[in-house]
């Protein structure tokens, strides 16, 4: 039964990886991203309720 020869091996898996490696990069850089969002400056509006003018008492049931 002959042997497996693995002598080879070890230059196709790196070629492999360098090939994926380089794929990948000309993969993202081909890629547009959008701009860093900047933040925006909320003006927040305050509305009286009626409620809040008068006091109010609330009564509870009887128990």
């Amino acid at each position: 039964m002959p042997q497996l020869d693995t002598s080879t091996w070890f230059t196709t898996i790196v070629s492999s990886m360098i090939t994926l490696f380089i794929l990948f990069q000309l993969k993202i850089s081909s890629q547009t991203f959008p701009m860093s969002p900047s933040p925006k400056l909320l003006s927040t509006t305050s509305t009286k309720t009626p409620w809040e003018l008068k006091w109010t008492k609330i009564y509870l049931p009887l128990s």
